[in-house]
Parts: C-alpha cells; sequence; structure tokens
C-alpha cells in the first residue's frame, strides 16, 4: 500500500481509537503493527518475526527507553511530588505573602512568583496547579479576589513547568530529536520567565485599572509598611549578594584546592585572580554584616522572619539548575541530586515519614509508567511510520506546495496548537516531530525570523523549534476541551466553581501564551541569550 493511503489510515485511525477511549500509548502501539502490515505484509509478524522492518523497529524502541537521560523524568516527578507533601511549598507561599501582602494583586503575584520557582524545582505542572489551588485559590477568594483572576493565575502560572528548566517537555524533546538538553534549558530560560514577568505585568496592571478584582488585605500587626519595608528589602539585597561572594570565594578556594592537589588536568587551570576574589569577600562580609550593624534589630529578625521559607526552595533551585548551567553535571545527575535534597530538607524539618515516601513513591510510579506507556507506543508508531517513508511523503507534500517558509512554519504552529487541545504532549512530540524537523532543517536559515539571527548558527534551528514546541504545548495545558490545568484545578476547587468557568479564567493567560509565540517565532534571538559558544 502506499504511504499517502497509510498516512491518511492512521490519521482518521488515532483519532477514532482517541475518540472511544483508548489510551494513547496503546492506540499508536496497535497503529504502528497496522502500518507495518499495510507496508511489508502480514509476513512480518508471523513469518520473519523479529528481521527486517521489525528488527529496525524494535532497536529503536530500545534505544529511546535505554536513553541515560530518560532516568531523570522519574527523579524530577518524585521530586516534585515530595514538594507537594511536605510544607516547603507551603512555607515559601507564606513568605511571600508577607513580602507582597499590601501589594493590590499582590497574592495573585505571590501565587505566580511561587509557580515560577516550583517550576525552576522540578519542571511538573500536574502537581503544581494542584498545590496552588490547595493554597492560593482559598486565600484569593476569601479575600474577595475576582474568581477569574484567581483561577487563570494559579492555571497559567502552575503550567509554567513546561517552559521553564528544568522541563520535562524539554527532555522528552531533546531525546527525540536528539538535540542537546542543556542547550535547549539555556535557549528555554529567558523566554520561560519572559512568559512568567508577562502574568505578573498583566495582574499588577489590571489590578491597578480595576482594583475590585484584587481587594488589598487588611494589615496584620506587625507587618512592615513604608521605609521599614524598604529597608528590608535592602536587607534581602544584601543578603543574596553576600551568599553569592560566600559561592564565588568557596568556588576559587575549592579551585586552587584541586589544582594543588593534581585533580585538575592540563588546560583547566585559571589562576586564582585575587583583587576578584577580595572584592567579593567585602561584599560577602558586608552583605551579611552590614545590616545587623547599621539597621535596627527589629527590622533584620522581620526580614528573616519574611524570608526563611524562601531558603530551602531557593537552595533546590541552586542544587538544580546550578550544577547544570555550571557544566558540574548532567541532567539525570541533577535530577538526583534536587530529589536528595529535597529528602534532606525533608528529615532537617522533622517531616520524614514512611507514608510520605511511600504516597511519593507511588506516584511516582503511576505517573512513570503512563508515560514510559506513551513513549512505547508512540515511539513504534513514529519508528514505523518512518520505515514506512511517511516523513519523507510529508516533507516532499509541504514542499511541493509551494508554501513560503513563514507559511510553513505557521501552519505548524496552527497543527500544534490543534494537536495540544486533543492529545497528551508525550504524543505528540514522539509522533510528530520527527515528521517536522526534518522540514524545518531543510528551509532556508535565512528567512527564519524577522531578522535572520539563527543564520550564526544553523545548527541552533532545532533548539529554537523546540522552545516553539513548548510554548505551544504551554497554550495546550489551557486549551479546551481538555486543558488538562483545567481538570487538575478542578479536583481540587470548590464545587460551585464549574469547569466552563475555569477555561474562561484562562482566556486573557491564553492570549499572553500566544503573544510569546509570537514574540519567539518573529524574533529567535530571544532563545539565544544563552547560547554556549
Amino acid at each position: 500500500m502506499d504511504v499517502g493511503t497509510i498516512s491518511l489510515i492512521l490519521l482518521f485511525g488515532l483519532f477514532a481509537l482517541l475518540a472511544i477511549g483508548m489510551p494513547l500509548g496503546f492506540a499508536s502501539g496497535f497503529l504502528a503493527v497496522v502500518t507495518m502490515v499495510l507496508k511489508f505484509g502480514p509476513d512480518l509478524l508471523f513469518r520473519n518475526f523479529g528481521t527486517g522492518p521489525l528488527g529496525i523497529l524494535s532497536q529503536r524502541i530500545y534505544g529511546v527507553l535505554t536513553d541515560y537521560v530518560l532516568i531523570s523524568v522519574p527523579l524530577f516527578i518524585l521530586m516534585a511530588t515530595l514538594l507537594e507533601r511536605s510544607s516547603i511549598a507551603k512555607d515559601m507561599y507564606e513568605s511571600l505573602n508577607m513580602w507582597f501582602s499590601r501589594t493590590r494583586g499582590g497574592i495573585a503575584v505571590v501565587t505566580a512568583v511561587m509557580a515560577i520557582i516550583m517550576a525552576a524545582m522540578s519542571g511538573i505542572i500536574g502537581g503544581e496547579v494542584v498545590l496552588l489551588g490547595l493554597i492560593a485559590l482559598p486565600q484569593m477568594l476569601r479575600l474577595g479576589y475576582n474568581q477569574n483572576l484567581a483561577i487563570g493565575t494559579i492555571c497559567a502560572s502552575g503550567s509554567l513547568g513546561t517552559m521553564i528548566p528544568p522541563s520535562i517537555v524539554l527532555i522528552f524533546y531533546g531525546l527525540t530529536t536528539e538535540t542537546s538538553i542543556q542547550a535547549l534549558f539555556q535557549a528555554a530560560f529567558l523566554p520561560g520567565f519572559i512568559m512568567g514577568g508577562l502574568y505578573i505585568v498583566y495582574i499588577l496592571v489590571r489590578t491597578r485599572i480595576n482594583p475590585d478584582l484584587a481587594p488589598l488585605p487588611e494589615p496584620s500587626p506587625g507587618d512592615l509598611t513604608g521605609l521599614d519595608k524598604i529597608k528590608a528589602f535592602g536587607t534581602l539585597v544584601g543578603w543574596i549578594a553576600g551568599a553569592i561572594g560566600v559561592l564565588v570565594v568557596a568556588s576559587a578556594i575549592m579551585h586552587e584546592v584541586q589544582n594543588s592537589v593534581g585533580v585538575l588536568r592540563t588546560g583547566e587551570y585559571d589562576p586564582l585572580d585575587l583583587t576578584t576574589v577580595l572584592i567579593w569577600a567585602v561584599v560577602a562580609v558586608a552583605g551579611l554584616l552590614g545590616p545587623k550593624l547599621a539597621l535596627p534589630g527589629f527590622i533584620v529578625s522581620k526580614t528573616w522572619e519574611m524570608t526563611r521559607g524562601l531558603i530551602a526552595p531557593m537552595f533546590i533551585v541552586v542544587v538544580v539548575l546550578g550544577s547544570i548551567y555550571g557544566g558540574f553535571t548532567g541532567i539525570t545527575e541533577a535530577a538526583g541530586m534536587g530529589t536528595v535534597a529535597v529528602l534532606i530538607i525533608i528529615i532537617l524539618r522533622g517531616e520524614f515519614t514512611f507514608n510520605l515516601i511511600k504516597e511519593a513513591s507511588m506516584r511516582t510510579f503511576r505517573s512513570t509508567g503512563a508515560i514510559i506507556w506513551v513513549t512505547f507506543g508512540a515511539t513504534a508508531l513514529a519508528g514505523a511510520y518512518t520505515i514506512a517513508g511517511g516523513p519523507t511523503y510529508v516533507a516532499n507534500l509541504i514542499v511541493g506546495s509551494d508554501l513560503g517558509t513563514w507559511a510553513v512554519l505557521g501552519l505548524m504552529m496552527i497543527i500544534f496548537l490543534i494537536l495540544g487541545c486533543l492529545m497528551d504532549w508525550v504524543g505528540i512530540v514522539l509522533l510528530v516531530m520527527p515528521v517536522f524537523l526534518p522540514i524545518v532543517l531543510q528551509l532556508p536559515i535565512e528567512e527564519i525570523g524577522l531578522l535572520g539571527g539563527l543564520a550564526v548558527d544553523p545548527r541552533f534551528v532545532s533548539v529554537w523549534f523546540g522552545v516553539l514546541f513548548c510554548v505551544n504545548m504551554q497554550v495546550s495545558f489551557l486549551s479546551p476541551p481538555f486543558g488538562p490545568a483545567a481538570f487538575y484545578l478542578k479536583s481540587v476547587a470548590p464545587p460551585h466553581i464549574t469547569l466552563p468557568q475555569i477555561f474562561k479564567g484562562f482566556m486573557p493567560f491564553i492570549a499572553l501564551q500566544l503573544f510569546t509565540l509570537a514574540l519567539i517565532f518573529f524574533f529567535p534571538e530571544i532563545t539565544m541569550a544563552f547560547r554556549s559558544e
């Protein structure tokens, strides 16, 4: 059978199987077998089992499922589950609330900031939306916040784990397309924070225009106001600068020790710049001790009370992202270190119980199992379609249509958005990327973006396209009729909040996501801000 007919059978067959409720992993696995039989005949299964095209397909599935980086997925899920079940997130919310409580829309801003920090810790969205729904939604509704604003803030911010590293979506994209995951993390860093920043700006602007959307809470006894709060913020900045100074000095000393004992290889030793180290040492001492000497004791103690809930989350972020961006470890090792760091913090806080570990492990097993089954089936279908000549057929179809570069890319974005409303992101990245990415790599690179910035490094096209894909998946988490963020929130929301009301609250935030998508689409240079040479 020709590949065009097979393509139509797969398209309608996939949607038909999903419509009757068959899980994506089983549906795609079944269609992989159908594809092989239609292309090569039934003898492939009954007479020559395990040889020829079937052998190639088996090797492809084995290669994906045994990739070392895949181990990071259950580790990040376990880390997110432990965070959800401990009081680390609750303490972080209370600390942020102290800082922003007297700001118009402050509770919504706190929710967005907390979501950004949690996204940078684990890269998971389901548990994040549920956790924010349990902690932030009752607080905002109690204070009289507009319901749509509260709902949209929680779900849009809680979905940032798809964009902000260490995103599991980026990990799977890298595995599927053989793109550097570290390069993807570097490229997605700025767009992720741009999107989070847009949410915060939208909240602040909209609540200023219409103050009724976010009434200010009554001041609590002991709250710092005016000049005292500015002094407290200055104290916090000093502590942060001091902590950075300590890390720089400690790193420089460690570098010298490693060189003196012969750990460093030739060319790895960078002589110690004594002046720079001394400057950072002064910054460390001034930042950590200066506020205590220069400010009243009650301001320093209140600053510590407002900040201590942020220490554990920021430590986890530094462990995970610092080890990756610093080049100390790979993705998998960073996930393991982050999980161990969370466990140690839980133990030190006296929250460690057998039941906590059991619940976290069982949820990790269930989530990982679901992802692996989809990975297995979708990889099989993508491999079978590739062997049948599908990607070449689709590429020739698109190239032969005489569409311009922007039209081709725009069509792909529309397809991603439509598929995101109907399918899970794992299936999309495993099924569609092997077809779309080769087409993108064949497009004239100077025609991508308004400024043609990708021409500087043609190898970066797959990285940029991966970030675009992640933005699309960010939209899909909020898109009706099957946006998963809505169902996550509905599971913990008060009974009077219905699914249509939840989807209605998403609309302004979907517009912000589409604006971010357009920004990265027309200006790929945004993804190159932290590109390694």
